[in-house]
């Protein structure tokens, strides 16, 4: 059975080899694209708070949060040392909630099951993000809107989950943070290291994805709609720049673009695994969550939108 596999993924391979050499242009266009995408989105505004955090973890931030947020972790059932993992993401954006929880977890302050249930309700996209791209592809109110839901619905994924491994004694804080006897410039220089590994590999996956969503488009002769929900679900950035084009009412736009975000699409969810490697945390809760987290999300779109 994995010999005839391996074949298939030989034919699949050849098959990019000759699209790629048949339709150049396109794949080089593609490939600016997502270095455009990496350059002017993903790096300004993940490099700073990976620095930032792993910055903060060394220097013990992580108890003076938990402490100050422990009454919102209780609700979820999770660790207050969660709380870090929550705070950050709601500024920084995904994937940036799995590189806090793999460091988390690798630093013994939450277990694999904390870290697998952090991740559902983490899943924040970066509001400068939604409030900038988002208004030019469809306009300031509704971008709001499309905030404040995205936002909710993690709420909402994290109450729903909150039986799932709940923490014992989940409001106090158990561990505590070994501060780091390197020197500051030790610590910056290491954490500069890991940042810039970290974003490289996500420019690798994002390039990887919109060439796949590219070869795609040039074969399969679908409906726009279906090709723009599908480049979607593939990769998130370039769907929302699709739908917006889409010849349909606004409002719908805006409940698709919401299930974009929530869900992340394909392309997020192979960095976060690539992030969380050689960890016990899982992915399919993560999955699962998603679906549900785009599904809530974009309901309520629909419902303040159609009101």
């Amino acid at each position: 059975m994995k010999k005839y596999l391996n074949y298939f993924i030989i034919t699949i391979l050849f098959f990019f080899i000759f699209e790629i050499l048949t339709n150049s242009t396109s794949i080089i266009s593609t490939i600016s694209f997502s270095m455009e995408i990496w350059k002017n989105n993903i790096f300004p505004t993940l490099f700073p708070f990976f620095i930032l955090s792993d910055l903060l973890i060394n220097y013990g931030f992580i108890e003076i949060v938990s402490k100050y947020f422990s009454p919102l972790m209780k609700l979820f059932k999770i660790k207050s040392e969660c709380a870090f993992i929550f705070v950050l993401s709601i500024f920084s954006g995904f994937p940036s909630n799995s590189k806090y929880t793999k460091e988390l977890y690798d630093k013994g302050l939450i277990n694999e099951y904390e870290a697998t249930k952090v991740l559902l309700f983490t899943h924040f996209s970066n509001p400068l993000f939604i409030l900038g791209t988002l208004t030019l592809f469809l306009n300031k109110r509704l971008a709001l809107i499309i905030l404040i839901c995205h936002y909710l619905g993690n709420i909402i994924v994290g109450i729903i989950f909150r039986n799932y491994h709940p923490s014992i004694n989940s409001n106090k804080i158990n561990n505590k943070v070994e501060l780091n006897n390197k020197s500051f410039i030790e610590i910056l220089t290491n954490s500069i290291v890991k940042t810039i590994d970290t974003l490289l590999l996500l420019l690798g996956i994002i390039t990887t994805f919109l060439i796949i969503t590219t070869i795609i488009d040039s074969n399969l002769n679908l409906p726009n709609i279906i090709q723009y929900i599908l480049n979607g679900i593939i990769e998130m950035t370039q769907g929302l720049k699709y739908v917006s084009m889409l010849n349909i009412n606004i409002n719908l736009k805006a409940v698709i673009s919401t299930f974009f975000l929530s869900f992340g699409g394909i392309c997020i969810h192979v960095q976060v695994k690539s992030i969380l490697k050689g960890t016990n945390i899982k992915y399919l809760p993560y999955l699962f969550a998603r679906i549900i987290h785009g599904v809530v999300s974009s309901l309520l779109v629909l419902i303040i939108t159609y009101l």
